[in-house]
């Protein structure tokens, strides 16, 4: 018999996260969206004395404001519950219908940033005389500002929100896709049992001792993906199009400069990243040669890169265990700190246990005016212990700064998202290999934190990479066909990998798996996250309560200034290339810790 992967309704209580917090009933949720959907109605009255005079100003971004909080709120709940299960035709209708709120709310505040970028020179001083209130949203409108020349009238911005349902079909379409609708079959694990893949079970078995395990899930889960290749391509080819006919329209040279400039994050940031992982590439391939060597192969392939490289030590944590093991490693950041990790804890905050049709990977979400839940798809190892302190770092952060932050400023831009995350994972590599005597124990950690590297900084390069070089190519008006994008992609990684890893035709596929690509550039952000999240470690570890403070400064900003600003503020400044030369140096040596240890091991 096939190994089950659990149904909803059979998980335990404890075990799920409790979005009845959001709203008791379904019933309190449509009612919200009812409110919602009534207040889109009220957009022409604010728009059409917005700026006659400092209240009417002060009203019409409060109506905005307001309008936008609600809806958060009703969006979270509904895609959370789509996302707990996602062939539950009920709360997928529940999701559309929230995108569906999204798009008239987005078209009925439309009118506010037209209006705003469009005043005449000195108007907005007058209106900000007229209303000291308008005082505490300097920042807010400054920022607005840096979009003079990308804002268009406020009939088009309508026309462009109102569509957004329309541009968000690809992505939509691909989540139901590789959530609910594929199919991956069965394989054997490791003890002899035949087990249903999907993508929570494919990480596991690619972890497996037995390199046959390994290569029977890889060519099993590619096989679904490479059927379905032209599907896939449609999808991404469409989303890459969107991209770049909204930055045309807005008059930005590229999407990348688009999707950057919402975060106020200069486009040399992320040249920068690419260079200097380039010049760091020797050092990832060397770790591939030495993979291959310790593993004892005669060819090294896609599929050995995430076997633990000296075995599966005695390290199977249960979910319990690693609740007590991510306290201990926090502890750097205070008690405080801690005093949040625990209501994450005992006030279900965390949906932990996969279950059929459950959204795959792990995230941290919420809004202002709900807990900052986090969803798992929980597996007893080393790598979900990671998850674990990665995904409570995102919360905490959260937690912070909406507790310390108005609504206008509660958020923070995706570029400083994983950087607490990171750190997070930082202080818990450096709480076990203070912890850690065992040898084979401690190198087991190391070749972790090698491959948390290799996997977020070069990985997730390369995806940024090849993002990049899928809007250049549609720009340019090259057709991205599936055939086009598997040889680029397969011609990337052989860069990226080196010469020792064997080329499988499969992971030219690997890019119709990846959800980030639907993201907007997105990815590069892990990359330069986790590179700061390095720095900002060894500031809390070596720098006091000085370092500790400052670093709680940066998780209760928020977006009350540019981000740049904010981690530069904290002890970071990630204009220059140091950052990213510090986490390549910690890799290199970390890399040399490793081989010295295993050859203490062999010896």
């Amino acid at each position: 018999m096939a190994k089950k992967i659990p149904l909803r309704q059979d998980l335990p209580t404890s075990a799920t996260w409790d979005l009845s917090t959001i709203y008791a009933t379904d019933e309190d949720w449509l009612e919200a969206v009812d409110e919602v959907d009534f207040q889109t109605t009220l957009s022409d009255e604010f728009a059409a004395k917005l700026t006659e005079s400092g209240a009417d100003l002060y009203a019409g971004l409060t109506y905005g404001l307001e309008m936008m909080r609600k809806l958060e709120k009703v969006y979270v709940f509904a895609s959370m519950k789509s996302d707990q299960d996602t062939g539950n035709s009920h709360y997928q209708g529940f999701d559309a219908q929230a995108g569906a709120l999204a798009a008239k709310v987005s078209a009925a505040i439309a009118f506010f940033d037209p209006a705003i970028i469009n005043l005449p020179e000195g108007r907005l001083e007058e209106l900000f005389s007229e209303e000291p209130k308008l005082g505490d949203f300097k920042h807010y409108f400054d920022a607005l500002l840096t979009q003079r020349g990308h804002v268009l009238s406020r009939e088009a911005e309508e026309l462009l929100a109102g569509a957004s349902d329309l541009f968000n079909a690809s992505q939509n379409t691909f989540g139901i896709l590789d959530n609910a609708d594929m199919e991956f079959g069965t394989v054997l694990n490791e003890d002899g049992e035949e087990e249903t893949l999907s993508n929570g079970v494919y990480s596991r078995l690619l972890e497996a001792v037995d390199p046959e395990v390994r290569k029977q899930a890889f060519q099993t889960f590619y096989e679904s993906y490479i059927k379905l290749q032209n599907t896939y391509g449609t999808l991404i080819s469409s989303n890459v199009k969107q991209q770049n006919y909204l930055a045309k329209v807005h008059h930005y040279d590229s999407a990348r400069q688009a999707a950057l400039a919402r975060n106020f994050v200069p486009e040399s940031v992320y040249d920068t990243l690419v260079e200097e992982t380039h010049r760091a590439l020797p050092l990832l391939h060397r770790y591939v040669a030495l993979r291959k060597k310790l593993l004892g192969l005669k060819e090294l392939h896609t599929y050995d890169l995430y076997t633990p490289i000296l075995g599966e030590p005695d390290f199977s944590i249960d979910y319990e265990s690693a609740k007590a093991e991510a306290l201990e490693a926090l502890k750097p950041l205070g008690d405080d700190y801690l005093e949040v990790v625990n209501q994450a804890f005992d006030s279900r905050w965390i949906d932990v246990i996969e279950n059929k049709g459950k959204r795959t990977g792990a995230y941290s979400g919420g809004s202002y005016d709900t807990n900052p839940f986090i969803l798992l798809n929980w597996v007893d190892n080393l790598n979900n212990l990671h998850t674990l302190v990665h995904e409570m770092g995102h919360s905490v952060h959260s937690y912070e700064t909406r507790k310390n932050q108005p609504y206008h400023y509660g958020d923070y831009p995706i570029f400083l998202a994983e950087i607490a995350s990171t750190t997070n994972e930082n202080l818990l590599t450096d709480y076990l290999l203070d912890k850690v005597e065992d040898k084979a124990l401690r190198a087991y950690i190391l070749n972790q934190f090698l491959d948390g590297v290799k996997g977020t900084m070069f990985r997730q390069t390369q995806f940024a990479e090849f993002e990049q070089w899928m809007h250049e190519q549609d720009a340019a008006g090259i057709p991205l066909t599936a055939d086009v994008l598997n040889e680029a992609y397969g011609d990337l990684n052989k860069v990226y990998y080196g010469p020792t890893l064997e080329f499988d035709e499969e992971i030219a596929h690997e890019w119709e798996r990846i959800p980030h690509f639907y993201y907007n550039f997105y990815v590069f952000q892990y990359s330069t996250g986790f590179a700061a999240a390095t720095a900002f470690a060894e500031q809390i570890q070596k720098g006091g309560a000085t370092g500790v403070e400052a670093y709680k400064g940066y998780l209760k900003a928020g977006s009350s200034k540019y981000p740049v600003d904010v981690v530069k503020e904290a002890g970071v400044d990630m204009t220059k290339p140091d950052y990213l030369q510090e986490t390549y140096r910690i890799f290199e040596e970390r890399l040399d810790e490793f081989e010295a240890l295993v050859n203490e091991l062999e010896d």
